[in-house]
C-alpha cells in the first residue's frame, strides 16, 4: 500500500515463519542475552493503546548518544506500526539495551531531523542503508541527498532517559 507522505510502497509486517524469525531477537533479551546485540538493537515495552497490556518489540538502534543516554529508533513500517502507534498514546516507557533498563520519554521527530538522522546512518552504515531504503520502497543510491529524502519518509523516534529520582 503506497505511503500517503511519500507515494512509495511500505513493506507488509512479517507474517507467519518470517514473523518468527523478526521475533528472535526478543527471545534473546528474554533469555538475558542482550548484550550479544552489540549495541545495535534495543528490547523497547510500549503499552497497547487500546489493550492497555505490556507489549515488547526489538528495534535497531539508529543512534545512541551516550551522555545524555538517548536512542533512535525508525518505524520501517511506517506510522502504522503498532509499537509507534502505542508511544503516540504512552510515550513514557521503558527500554533495555544490553542487560540495563531505563525508563524513557518518547518523542516523534520532525521529518527535516529524519532526513539529517538517515545522512548520518548511510554515512556510516552505507550498505545497510542502502538495504533498507529498498526493503522500504524508497530510492536510494546511497547518496547524502538520496539518503535525506529517505530520512524524511520514514517516522524516527528519540527516547529520551528520565531524569533519575531520587531516593527518599
Amino acid at each position: 500500500m503506497p505511503d500517503e507522505n511519500t507515494g512509495s510502497l511500505r513493506p507488509s509486517p512479517p507474517t507467519r515463519w518470517r514473523r518468527r524469525i523478526a521475533r528472535a531477537p526478543l527471545l534473546l533479551f528474554r533469555a538475558g542475552l542482550g548484550p550479544l546485540m552489540g549495541g545495535r538493537l534495543l528490547l523497547l515495552h510500549h503499552t497497547g493503546r487500546v489493550s492497555g497490556q505490556d507489549r515488547r518489540v526489538v528495534l535497531e538502534v539508529v543512534s545512541y548518544d551516550p551522555d545524555s543516554r538517548a536512542w533512535t529508533v525508525a518505524s520501517g513500517f511506517g506510522a502504522g506500526a503498532d509499537w509507534y502507534r502505542n508511544l503516540g498514546a504512552h510515550p513514557k516507557t521503558v527500554l533495555q539495551f544490553g542487560n540495563r533498563h531505563h525508563a524513557v520519554t518518547a518523542r516523534f521527530l520532525s521529518a527535516e531531523d529524519g532526513a539529517e538522522i538517515m545522512a548520518d546512518y548511510g554515512a556510516r552504515r552505507p550498505r545497510t542503508a542502502r538495504r533498507l531504503c529498498a526493503f522500504m520502497g524508497l530510492p536510494s543510491d546511497g547518496s547524502a541527498s538520496a539518503l535525506r529524502r529517505a530520512g524524511r519518509a520514514i517516522p524516527f523516534v528519540r527516547l529520551e532517559s528520565d531524569p533519575p529520582r531520587p531516593f527518599v
